[in-house]
């Protein structure tokens, strides 16, 4: 999975990045401290990997991991090389999902772009330019198809498609709630665009020390955040930057003491992941052996067969069949085989449709 992080100057989302990923990327107080995007590879915090580990005594534990690319913070005009201009937008072009942080904090001694603290409009700035954006893509595509069109009835579908998407964009409306066909040339079309506006959005909504304990409940810019979010059915989560900046230089102990005296149940990346996993609607399921016990991410949906390749493509090519246990019922027997004798592993074939916490061990024959 990889995520973009985009947001306004001075919002916090660098101090965020550097937090979740340790990734070192340079934060100050003024416009544009990042330059290059920053990339930062996370691991998905999965207690249940561990104790598999635990269970067999296995060499290696590997967990999903989560890839961040963090971009300098967007002005108005970004579109059309305004700050540090279109080469930003680029950079999440090829995200899953754009993770946009808002903020949510008044604080004199950091200065604001526009001046003062508003963050639907700071999410509206933001849009435009990712629309300005969408809207340049799409005109490079029909200067292409335009000549095609007068003799192929295929580049004239799709050139009349192209139009009717620029045209709903300018009226400032988001990709994603364009609606495409059941025609399988338009949902096609529609994906190799790879439009900014049509990715899903998380919004972290940043707030201070003083906010985070009731979720940003009280918080009147969360709320307005909240609303905006949504018409478009995005998620939203709360953090504080600096909370998650003092939980990054601490282990594992000293993060779950600091967690219980603020009163949260879980950090900021555990808001991030989660909301990020419902968003795209992932899940995972595990392998386990003495080698290495691992997860793996994986669309909720998918089968057998298509989970295998994401292990390698001759599982795949050669799937035969899975044997199937709940993590839970492996770690309270405590074997496999203990599993088996309970009648507990089932034997699946290739439309079996995984299910989180599945620990699989699959057969196959190339």
């Amino acid at each position: 999975m990889k995520l973009g992080r985009a947001g306004r100057p001075n919002v916090g989302h660098s101090t965020l990045f550097n937090s979740l990923t340790k990734a070192g990327a340079e934060s100050a107080n003024y416009p544009f401290c990042t330059i290059d995007p920053n990339i930062g590879i996370v691991p998905v915090p999965d207690e249940r990997i561990e104790k598999l580990g635990e269970l067999y005594h296995t060499k290696k534990v590997t967990h999903a991991t989560i890839e961040f690319v963090d971009i300098a913070g967007l002005v108005k005009g970004a579109s059309k090389g305004e700050g540090l201009g279109n080469q930003f937008l680029s950079n999440i072009r090829e995200v899953d999902a754009i993770v946009h942080v808002v903020r949510c904090f008044e604080n004199t001694n950091i200065v604001h772009v526009d001046g003062n603290i508003n963050p639907v409009r700071d999410i509206e700035t933001i849009n435009l330019e990712l629309i300005f954006s969408d809207i340049d893509i799409l005109e490079r595509r029909i200067a292409k198809i335009t000549r095609a069109a007068h003799n192929d009835k295929t580049a004239a579908k799709e050139l009349e498609f192209v139009n009717r998407i620029k045209a709903h964009l300018e009226k400032e409306e988001m990709a994603k709630t364009f609606e495409v066909s059941d025609d399988e040339d338009e949902i096609a079309w529609f994906k190799t665009y790879n439009l900014l506006t049509a990715k899903p959005v998380i919004f972290a909504a940043n707030v201070s020390e003083e906010d985070i304990a009731d979720d940003g409940a009280s918080n009147d810019y969360v709320k307005a955040v909240r609303e905006f979010a949504q018409k478009d059915g995005d998620e939203v989560f709360v953090i504080c930057a600096g909370i998650e900046q003092d939980l990054s230089e601490m282990d594992d102990e000293e993060k779950a003491m600091f967690l219980e005296d603020l009163g949260l149940k879980e950090s900021g990346l555990d808001k991030l992941i989660a909301a990020s996993y419902r968003l795209l609607g992932l899940m995972s399921f595990l392998t386990a052996g003495e080698d290495e016990c691992r997860a793996w991410t994986i669309k909720i949906g998918t089968k057998a067969p298509q989970a295998a390749g994401k292990i390698h493509t001759d599982f795949e090519r050669g799937f035969i069949k899975a044997e199937v246990v709940n993590y839970k019922d492996l770690l309270e027997l405590g074997s496999l085989a203990a599993a088996r004798e309970k009648g507990l592993v089932g034997i699946e074939g290739k439309d079996y449709v995984v299910k989180d916490g599945d620990v699989i061990l699959f057969r196959f024959n190339v």
